[in-house]
């Protein structure tokens, strides 16, 4: 199974995100946090910041909107070019309709649960999304401690992706390095956003360290 390492640019260097950008060009994918300071108490981005960030990487967006009313303001960032945009299940009034909108713009749609969010309600609705994003922190703040109790939801997940021949990536968000990521793609996750984990160190050697240690304990 295919691994992918998507970096957090929460974790860049703000005042150098374009050296920072090119740093992780070796990445599968750029994760951007986008936070209200409603949803979650914190903010970051908007759609400016977003527009740039598209213009300027060479590899694609991967869009997290920690935000309230994402059927309203979601469409916005696909419109934009990004290659995936995930919404919370916490903030949006129709995860279907939303799904199917931004796929119609041309985005990948994906779906997040907080850590205290159930999964099973969402089980049946896979064929509608394209990722399912499971916050192995609390959302709102870089640097937090991985969650292990997050785990049997990417266990269920992946065996109903599996029974079902879905193509729909499994994320994890939140406290991911060299340790967490063996538990996480051990329960089913193939898709991994790291922030600090990648941006401590060289970007490049961190991202291939990541890869190759997911890629050994994945399904």
């Amino acid at each position: 199974m295919a691994v992918r390492i998507n970096p957090s640019i929460l974790a860049a260097d703000f005042v150098n995100l374009e050296r920072d950008v090119a740093r992780i060009a070796t990445a599968d994918l750029m994760h951007v946090d986008v936070m209200d300071n409603h949803f979650v108490p914190n903010l970051t981005f908007g759609p400016q910041m977003v527009e740039r960030l598209q213009a300027v990487s060479s590899i694609p967006l991967d869009i997290h909107l920690m935000i309230d009313d994402p059927d309203r303001w979601a469409p916005a960032y696909a419109e934009l070019g990004v290659f995936s945009v995930t919404f919370h299940a916490e903030a949006v009034a129709d995860a279907v309709a939303l799904a199917r909108r931004l796929r119609g713009i041309g985005a990948r749609a994906g779906i997040a649960l907080k850590p205290g969010t159930p999964v099973e309600p969402y089980l049946e609705l896979l064929p509608e999304f394209d990722q399912v994003l499971v916050m192995t922190v609390e959302p709102g703040f870089g640097g937090q401690s991985f969650m292990d109790s997050t785990m049997p939801k990417l266990v269920e997940l992946r065996a109903a992706v599996a029974s079902t021949g879905l193509d729909v990536w499994l994320q994890v968000d939140g406290g991911i390095d060299e340790r967490t990521i063996v538990i996480a793609a051990e329960a089913g996750a193939d898709t991994f956003v790291a922030g600090s984990a990648v941006f401590r160190g060289d970007p490049t050697a961190q991202i291939a360290l990541l890869r190759s240690t997911a890629a050994a304990h994945a399904h």
